[in-house]
């Protein structure tokens, strides 16, 4: 999942404890948080739009999919005046901390041919939201991040 730092960063996540995962306005993503996230789901949380993107550090889903609120507010950056709370066209899902760890940047994700297929590291991506496989997972976490 990313976020901009300046906005929501691995920090904001730590001292919060919580956070819902708003904003997301495209339908690929939406439908990644919505139909394939569960309460537990492990999360690289991935600081993007910043000096330096990277993965900053881990989360974990903690809800289950719910209407993103800042659709209906009009003084929101993601008010989206097509979508009625009885249709909503928006979803969101909680995440809560779990661990930050020293940057893992863009290019030491590529230096890694276990890592050559994801999603994330495809040119053109712009997705906020992008399924990770076990096998990347246990890499990232075990190689890159030193986790057992």
């Amino acid at each position: 999942m990313k976020s901009e730092p300046d906005e929501a960063s691995i920090d904001t996540l730590a001292e919060q404890g919580r956070l819902p995962w708003t904003g997301v306005r495209n339908y690929q993503a939406r439908n990644f948080m919505r139909d394939a996230m569960r309460i537990g789901d492990g999360v690289l949380f991935y600081h993007s739009s910043c000096p330096q993107p990277g993965i900053a550090g881990l989360a974990e889903v903690c809800s289950t999919p719910y209407p993103d609120p800042t659709q209906f507010d009009p003084h929101s950056k993601y008010h989206d005046p097509a979508s009625k709370p009885e249709h909503p066209r928006w979803e969101l899902v909680d995440v809560k901390f779990v661990d930050k760890c020293e940057l893992i940047s863009l290019a030491q994700l590529r230096e890694h041919e276990e890592l050559a297929d994801m999603i994330v590291l495809r040119r053109g991506n712009r997705l906020s939201i992008t399924p990770v496989t076990p096998l990347e997972w246990q890499f990232i976490t075990t190689r890159l991040m030193g986790r057992r």
